[in-house]
């Protein structure tokens, strides 16, 4: 009698979609754990239930370094991480043990766009403080310069990291009346032409934009990038957008431009750490707008994310094309 084939262990460190979980329990070549008590696992139940795992689906949260991977042991074939980003894996551990690594680009980057969009529109035209003046019997009569902010309408946006999610916000954001399309970054890119954008110097498209979006890898080169130096050079009246990393910012020198006046107002989606404390100087500010990292937060693009997710971590467990593989 032939014996039966020994499902190999995967870790999945939050409650996954019904889309992916479907993927993997039907696959018939894995056991499933999934952390079911909480939005993510715990450092300490992380470092016990990944024990023996041949492969992990984790979350941008999942900090998978030497230390899980250890705990992992030798069977531990394929990481695959529920985002487009990836700097919460050790990368240099990751490629001298061989393990494979799946992630989710592409599927997300119309959600983001659109979010960077709102979170925008929110900041520039103080969304959020005008909800609060009405709920709290601001609203009283009508005054000339009362709750005005700042319109796309002839205005130049600067976009820093033109890739995927940088071009869908700017093709988004073009029919508004923008005059100018600013970016910067490490090179050119040739789909920018589409929208008239200026490949510039990062000091340009500081100084010269009305709006100015962050939306670049984080990176060494990037962390921290936008510094005291980099406020300074914005106008007072620029607006600061961040989707991207936290990392990209020093949050105490964006707290210093707002609270003196340096630049009109800032919008994050992205800080440090995540979740931001409540004590956290920012939030203070009328003119920061502040969003728990709901970038990708729609039904249907988290149920995209969880099938690739699922089909990259499959694959990764039997030794077949990864549907999105990042080379390592």
């Amino acid at each position: 009698m032939k014996a039966a084939k020994k499902l190999m262990k995967v870790l999945v460190t939050t409650r996954l979609p019904e889309e992916g979980l479907k993927i993997l329990s039907s696959s018939g070549v894995c056991d499933v754990c999934t952390w079911d008590l909480g939005a993510s696992m715990p450092r300490e139940e992380l470092l016990k239930g990944v024990q023996g795992a041949h492969g992990v689906l984790c979350l941008l949260t999942d900090k998978i370094d030497s230390e899980v991977m250890d705990a992992a042991g030798p069977n531990l074939k394929v990481i695959s991480t529920l985002s487009v980003g990836y700097d919460h894996l050790d990368l240099n551990e990751i490629k001298k043990r061989g393990i494979r690594v799946g992630y989710t680009p592409d599927v997300l980057t119309d959600a983001t766009a659109e979010l960077t969009v709102a979170l925008l529109l929110a900041t520039a035209r103080r969304l959020p403080e005008a909800m609060t003046e009405v709920k709290n019997g601001g609203w009283g009569s009508w005054s000339l310069f009362w709750m005005c902010g700042y319109g796309l309408s002839g205005s130049t946006v600067g976009v820093i990291g033109l890739g995927r999610i940088g071009m869908a916000i700017a093709r988004r954001l073009m029919p508004f009346g923008v005059k100018r399309l600013l970016y910067s970054g490490r090179t050119e890119k040739a789909d920018a032409a589409e929208l008239n954008g200026e490949f510039v110097p990062l000091d340009t498209l500081v100084s010269e934009s009305d709006f100015v979006v962050v939306s670049c890898s984080l990176t060494p080169e990037t962390h921290g990038l936008c510094d005291k130096a980099f406020f300074s050079k914005m106008k007072k009246t620029g607006i600061f957008i961040n989707s991207s990393r936290g990392a990209v910012v020093n949050q105490d020198d964006l707290y210093q431009a707002l609270k003196s006046g340096q630049i009109a107002a800032a919008g994050l989606d992205v800080t440090t750490p995540e979740p931001l404390p409540t004590d956290h100087p920012l939030l203070t500010l009328k003119n920061c707008v502040v969003l728990p990292h709901i970038g990708s937060a729609n039904y249907s693009t988290r149920g995209t994310m969880a099938t690739l997710a699922a089909r990259n971590l499959l694959g990764g467990l039997q030794g077949t094309e990864m549907p999105s593989e990042l080379k390592v």
